[in-house]
């Protein structure tokens, strides 16, 4: 996993969420619909991916 990264998309909306979860999107650098974030692949932004599972998808992965 050297140098690989990941792009996040958010599909669905915060509102209504856990405050965890909203902040979990910020810290993915998402905080609208349909906006894309690219980040390094690793165990922790994997984490916080699974934590919000439900509201991104993950477009590209390399």
């Amino acid at each position: 996993m050297a140098n690989s990264k990941i792009t996040v998309m958010q599909v669905q909306s915060p509102i209504g969420r856990k405050s965890d979860q909203r902040k979990t999107l910020i810290g993915l650098g998402l905080n609208k619909l349909n906006r894309t974030s690219i980040l390094e692949d690793t165990p922790s932004i994997r984490g916080m991916v699974y934590k919000v599972k439900h509201l991104v998808k993950i477009v590209d992965s390399n």
